[in-house]
């Protein structure tokens, strides 16, 4: 499953250059869809604390995909990959939250 691991990583690289969007903005981003970023104190640092968060996403999403080296196709491995990534996004939307309350105007 190299193959498996090396489309896992490309998404994990996806979310890396988002976080480098995130870091490069002259504007708040928030990391919502379809909803319009925030009015925040200190644009700079809030576009920085999001971006640290894609990082951290991004590092935490390759590290869940390195069982795909090592499993076989169709094998019952995979949940707790899926498991993992379902908590690391609800654990992303969580301080994403918190940190949009922290730099709230």
């Amino acid at each position: 499953m190299v193959i498996g691991f090396i489309i896992w990583s490309v998404a994990a690289l996806l979310f890396v250059g988002i976080g480098i969007f995130i870091l490069k903005a002259k504007k708040a981003v928030g990391l919502w869809a379809n909803v319009q970023a925030p009015i925040v104190k200190d644009i700079k640092k809030f576009n920085k604390a999001n971006a640290i968060l894609m990082f951290i996403y991004a590092g935490l999403f390759e590290i869940l995909g390195i069982p795909f080296l090592f499993l076989k196709q169709n094998s019952a491995g995979f949940v707790p990959i899926i498991i993992g990534v379902v908590a690391l996004s609800i654990a992303l939307m969580i301080a994403a939250s918190k940190v949009e309350d922290k730099y709230r105007v």
